[in-house]
């Protein structure tokens, strides 16, 4: 059960709001500062949150230190061709695999032109790749490509881990909580069993990131907060009014040890579609809970301007040509949240 943190001084001009429910948030109130380390940043998503989390990683390499990509695409993969690449980008055309050399010369460009950090910022990154075998929305030959992305970008074999043996379909992967493990369907939160085990996802990605981690707490004991995303980006974004950040009782008192993971959550996979699912049900504030880990989560919803019918992240151009590079309306709003997050005097 989530409880109310007394307020410290570090929120002494803040008021944050518990999250009760999907509908008990009474306001929305500023993204707090905090004093968490820059360079412990990761970012994490499913779908097209996973499409997302490969651009912020290969846009913001100089400060984030790893990615958990969990179906989703390579690097820019729909380029300018919207929409009518997404089919292949999701792997969804048998023998026409993204191609991922194409992918790198495009990063390298935006890198050559200052569009992006420079490349050889993934060098020491390190990246979890997932795809279900049982996956019919986003195939394995496009997750395939992925890593093959990551390893033309400069990113040793070495920190890179896939996992794609597991028998699941489009799904967050938790040990108990929600569909069957091959199933294809909302929330996309799904739970598998692995060697005997109840398959932790967000406990390998994050262990992967960051190495050996404490044991998760059975139930987090500390804080979702609302925050106001408008004052980071406008509606014609896409992005919703509200973002989510769970904050352990151990940043709240000093922050100044934290770090950073962005969870990015899926197409119809927002608090207007699924409530809390995501934000309080794929295990990452377990983790978080008892390593000193702030985790944010920004929202996306559905949109007819921008055209967005399904909620997702912006994969595919409907922000605009900047889309994957650091001045991308979805990219640059959350950099603008983690570095609030990671103010330091």
């Amino acid at each position: 059960m989530l409880r109310h943190i007394p307020p410290r001084p570090l929120f002494a001009v803040l008021s944050l709001v518990l999250v009760t429910s999907s509908s008990g948030v009474q306001a929305s109130a500023a993204l707090p500062v905090f004093k968490a380390d820059p360079m412990q940043t990761s970012v994490s998503g499913l779908s097209s949150g996973a499409f997302m989390a490969v651009q912020y990683q290969v846009a913001f390499s100089k400060t984030v230190r790893g990615a958990g990509v969990v179906a989703g695409g390579p690097y820019y993969c729909a380029g300018t061709l919207g929409y009518t690449a997404a089919a292949i980008c999701m792997g969804m055309v048998p023998f026409m695999p993204p191609n991922p050399s194409l992918m790198l010369e495009a990063a390298q460009a935006f890198a050559a032109s200052g569009q992006i950090d420079p490349l050889d910022g993934l060098q020491n990154d390190r990246i979890y790749v997932f795809s279900g075998t049982k996956d019919t929305v986003v195939y394995q030959q496009a997750v395939d490509a992925t890593v093959d992305f990551f390893k033309l970008a400069g990113v040793p074999a070495s920190q890179i881990k896939y996992v794609n043996k597991v028998p699941s379909g489009h799904a967050l992967i938790t040990p108990k909580y929600g569909n069957s493990c091959a199933a294809n369907a909302a929330p996309y939160i799904s739970h598998c069993t692995v060697k005997g085990s109840g398959y932790d996802q967000a406990g390998d990605l994050l262990g992967h990131i960051y190495g050996k981690l404490n044991a998760p707490v059975a139930a987090p004991a500390g804080q979702i907060v609302a925050f106001n995303q408008r004052e980071f980006v406008d509606a014609g974004s896409g992005m919703a009014g509200d973002g989510y950040l769970f904050v352990p009782g151990s940043c709240a008192q000093d922050s100044s040890r934290c770090k950073v993971h962005v969870a990015l959550h899926g197409c119809e996979q927002s608090v207007a579609v699924v409530g809390n699912d995501f934000y309080s049900d794929t295990g990452y504030n377990n983790w978080a809970d008892s390593n000193r880990l702030l985790v944010l989560y920004p929202q996306v919803n559905a949109s007819t301007a921008p055209y967005n019918p399904k909620g997702c992240w912006d994969w595919v151009g409907y922000t605009g040509p900047a889309y994957a590079t650091t001045s991308g309306v979805q990219l640059a709003a959350i950099k603008a949240m983690v570095d609030r997050l990671t103010a330091r005097p």
